[in-house]
């Protein structure tokens, strides 16, 4: 991220006097307008001042730390240190009691350390004290601190999260805490103004406004999302997005940019489903979603002339899984999905949607398009192993790429690569020990070790197996616009 200079105002105020005397002679007043026009040029105009007022104690600051392993050398070069320190400002020898005794270098000592692993921001939603944010806020941390305006700080509890849908519920302890009002997603418009309120870069109660762009965007993630033009940057994850009625309508959780700071495009959950997630969330921990087991595409209107289908819509199966809920209800390759448990189909993303907010269990009719004529199937829905396929694919992850570095790595998609200009490397999700102590950091790209190119996790957690513990490994580190060569000792295991 490119870095801004800022002026202070003094600067700023002696370079436009300086400009104004180039040409003309600067006036020694400046004039306001009539009250009357004044109140004219500012008709139609929304004042967010008692807006702000009346919603802003109920947004939180929130910051997360993690345990890091850190390692202390016991002796030897600190011993050698001292001794010359003190033979040249002293002239003397270093005092015994200052050194280690017999001379002998003491194991490096490993002590556990809380640092600073991220900010974001969320609201209160109950005078008891539950707070919702972004999953992604407090995903990997070790513990959770939850600051109001009134500069009071507590260590949360994470309740629980949700990283389809990004979505997670905090607890604080407290009572006849100021808490926001939620509003009702469904019923906003494009063009409506909304504000969001958060913590970007970690400036605290920032107020930003602009207007609803377009009320169900869909990204390719599980949730339609609200997309408007309000400034949302880095540390605005998990704050509110307020309409003009003092409503939460969504949660600030992603932008669309390029540089990694706002270009004019940002996004938020809407509050309807994030209410739904954290309502299962607070009841059991976890969030349940239905599934039937096919794999789907768009009907394009050929597809649909072609199959007599009146209009393009629906999910067009292209496959069923052996054994799956959809093959035992009879459903075929080729058969579009009308509509699911009494809901319209219209696109083929529609319908993940659709089965997921079914409760598992549950035994509902779906309407298909089968070779010409609509027909009915009654379907039993199950419970979806998405989110439990994901944590074990996530702990065997780890599990491959722990090692002498204290690196957690993930593989990068074909995107990530497209967008970082690398052909190859792994992304950093966590690190520890020596990693954390050379200032490695999660969203780090790893690009090679030891001068050779690191192609995937797999082959990165080979490489470290074969690594000499007792001599400095070297890797190449993509940070942002800059790549480094960045030396790191392993650590014995």
């Amino acid at each position: 991220m490119k870095t801004k200079t800022l002026f202070p105002l003094e600067k700023i105020v002696s370079t436009l006097v300086i400009s104004a005397c180039v040409g003309f002679v600067a006036p020694t007043a400046v004039n306001a307008l009539p009250a009357a026009e004044a109140a004219t040029a500012a008709a139609g105009l929304p004042d967010f001042t008692d807006l702000v007022e009346k919603t802003g104690p109920a947004v939180v600051n929130i910051r997360t730390t993690e345990k890091v392993q850190q390692y202390q050398n016991g002796g030897g070069s600190d011993d050698e240190q001292m001794q010359e320190f003190f033979r040249k400002f002293f002239g003397v020898p270093m005092p015994k009691q200052f050194s280690n005794p017999k001379g002998k270098k003491q194991a490096p000592q490993q002590q556990e350390e809380e640092v600073p692993r991220g900010v974001g921001s969320g609201f209160i939603v109950s005078q008891d004290g539950y707070v919702l944010t972004n999953a992604h806020v407090v995903d990997g941390a070790s513990e959770v601190y939850v600051k109001l305006t009134d500069k009071r700080e507590f260590k949360a509890k994470v309740v629980g999260t949700d990283k389809r849908t990004d979505v997670a519920v905090l607890k604080i302890d407290g009572n006849k805490l100021p808490r926001l009002t939620i509003g009702d997603s469904d019923k906003i418009k494009a063009g409506e103004w909304v504000i969001a309120i958060g913590s970007p870069f970690d400036l605290e109660n920032t107020v930003t406004a602009g207007i609803i762009s377009a009320k169900a965007r869909d990204t390719g993630d599980y949730l339609p999302l609200i997309q408007t033009d309000v400034a949302v940057n880095p540390g605005n994850s998990g704050g509110p997005l307020i309409n003009m009625r003092g409503e939460v309508v969504g949660i600030n959780s992603q932008i669309y940019s390029r540089s990694g700071g706002y270009m004019g495009i940002s996004f938020a959950i809407p509050i309807d489903e994030a209410m739904r997630v954290a309502d299962q969330l607070k009841s059991s921990g976890r969030v349940t979603r239905g599934r039937i087991g096919v794999q789907i595409s768009d009907v394009s209107k050929e597809v649909a002339e072609s199959i007599g289908l009146p209009k393009a819509q629906g999910a067009l199966v292209s496959r069923v899984e052996s054994g799956a809920p959809a093959e035992k209800a009879g459903l075929m390759d080729g058969d579009v999905i009308l509509k699911f448990n009494g809901v319209s189909v219209e696109k083929s993303s529609d319908l993940p949607r659709i089965v997921g907010s079914t409760k598992p269990g549950s035994k509902v009719t779906m309407s298909i398009w089968r070779k010409g004529a609509a027909r009915d199937l009654t379907i039993l829905v199950a419970e979806t192993e998405q989110e439990k396929a994901a944590t074990k694919l996530e702990k065997k992850s780890k599990k491959e790429t722990i090692n002498p570095l204290g690196i957690y790595a993930a593989d990068l998609t074909d995107a990530q690569k497209k967008e970082l200009n690398v052909a190859s490397g792994v992304v950093i999700e966590s690190v520890d020990g020596p990693a954390a102590a050379v200032d490695l950091r999660p969203g780090d790209i790893v690009l090679t070790l030891n001068n050779v190119d690191v192609k995937d996790t797999k082959q990165f957690a080979t490489m470290l197996a074969k690594l000499d513990t007792k001599k400095a490994a070297v890797l190449l580190v993509r940070r942002g616009d800059t790549s480094r060569f960045i030396p790191i000792r392993p650590q014995a295991q």
